[in-house]
């Protein structure tokens, strides 16, 4: 038989959790409670917060005589990030499931973050509407709206908790095949614009026995790459496409983080890298673009996407970013670059063509990256030519060989 962490604030949620456990033991599964509110709980249960209050390390009583609501969520969270992986490592739970507003979601999910990929990880919150980046980071926590307030017992509030619950049981319980013939895995980053790029890519590189993962360079995408790198999930890094520094450096909406371009360094895991995109940053609807970028040169991707041109000036900035990010690398590294444009909409003709934009970044790349242990390779071709793509490949498959 199943079981199903019930993680929350049962000093303030009782009578909701108390329905929610009654609901998942009448479907055939046990039920584990974690207690992760600042007082006593009101209902049973089997961790309380006194565990939770020291993962976190540190005093419950003083913690909670301050009455500092934000420092008590804080412990909280801090705790439940270190407690929920020791208990799901001792095999007391196989799915975890969460109600709250926007404290109780954070305590609970700043747990289930640590938890593995692919454990159901389920949030029934009342912030799950809006941006939840926050909340779920990198991992595969599922965000359902509770649409009301979780405070009490209704029609509307009955029906979504028994949605919730249902599709905790049916997560826990449903048995997947896994792959018979698992093969070696390699990162890859693609976006809309270096899409036949990285197609051409993976095509030759499943040639050798390859599965190539491909991550959507739009923040949340590099962000989740470089956490997988750190697990150790990957043989070598396809890293084509790394446009989420346009929009870290000069502020667009898809950025992906002051770390972007570090794990696969840090891991020692091959990695050929290349300037994918560097000519655009990611906004909104072209209403939403901030006015200190008027008189720039937009393009709209469609109605609620504008990409704008980055400048000379920045990309000085993202080649010394790019360079001082690899040269930290302890593994095997290059860095190709396509003379004749970074994207697709960045060659002869097309609205982003710049020269003078992509001469700057490849002369700093060129001059920045340390070339005595980077391999720094510059092809005349576009970076969405077949022959690109596939030198780019066969110099990963190159390096993954001599580190087997």
């Amino acid at each position: 038989m199943k079981t199903i962490a019930l993680v929350g604030t049962f000093d303030s949620k009782g009578i909701e959790f108390a329905y929610l456990r009654d609901v998942l033991e009448r479907q055939n599964v046990k039920v584990f409670m974690i207690h992760g509110g600042a007082f006593d709980a009101t209902i049973a249960v089997d961790v309380d917060n006194d565990s939770v209050f020291e993962a976190a390390g540190v005093d419950k009583a003083a913690t909670v005589a301050k009455k500092d609501r934000a420092l008590a969520t804080d412990a909280l969270a801090k705790g439940m990030a270190v407690l929920l992986p020791q208990l799901y490592e001792a095999g007391k739970f196989d799915g975890v499931l969460s109600l709250g507003g926007s404290s109780g979601t954070a305590i609970a999910t700043y747990g289930m973050r640590n938890l593995p990929i692919g454990v159901p990880k389920l949030m029934v919150s009342t912030v799950a509407s809006g941006n939840v980046s926050q909340y779920v980071g990198t991992s595969d926590i599922i965000m359902m709206p509770s649409i009301v307030d979780v405070a009490g017992l209704n029609n509307i509030s009955i029906n979504i908790f028994n949605n919730a619950a249902k599709a905790m049981v049916g997560m826990v319980n449903l048995e997947v095949e896994s792959h018979v013939d698992e093969k070696p895995l390699i990162a890859a980053t693609m976006f809309g614009v270096t899409t036949p790029a990285v197609e051409f890519a993976k095509a030759h590189l499943e040639k050798f026995g390859y599965e190539v993962i491909v991550f959507h360079a739009t923040g949340v995408g590099g962000r989740s790459m470089e956490a997988l790198i750190e697990s150790g999930y990957f043989k070598g890094v396809l890293d084509l496409t790394t446009t989420e520094w346009c929009d870290e450096l000069v502020g667009g909406v898809l950025n992906g983080g002051p770390h972007r371009l570090e794990a696969a360094g840090k891991a020692g895991v091959p990695q050929v890298v290349s300037v994918g995109a560097l000519d655009m940053v990611n906004f909104g609807p072209y209403d939403s673009v901030p006015k200190e970028f008027a008189g720039r040169n937009f393009y709209k991707h469609n109605p609620t996407v504008t990409l704008m041109r980055t400048t000379v000036a920045e990309n000085r900035e993202l080649g010394k970013i790019i360079a001082q990010k690899l040269n930290q690398s302890q593994g095997k590294t290059a860095m190709f670059i396509p003379k004749r444009g970074v994207s697709m909409i960045d060659a002869e003709g097309q609205p982003f063509y710049g020269v003078e934009e992509d001469t700057m970044l490849f002369h700093v790349l060129r001059s920045e990256l340390d070339q005595s242990f980077i391999d720094f390779i510059e092809l005349d071709m576009h970076i969405n030519d077949e022959a690109f793509a596939i030198a780019m490949a066969d110099k990963l498959l190159e390096y993954i060989k001599e580190e087997a």
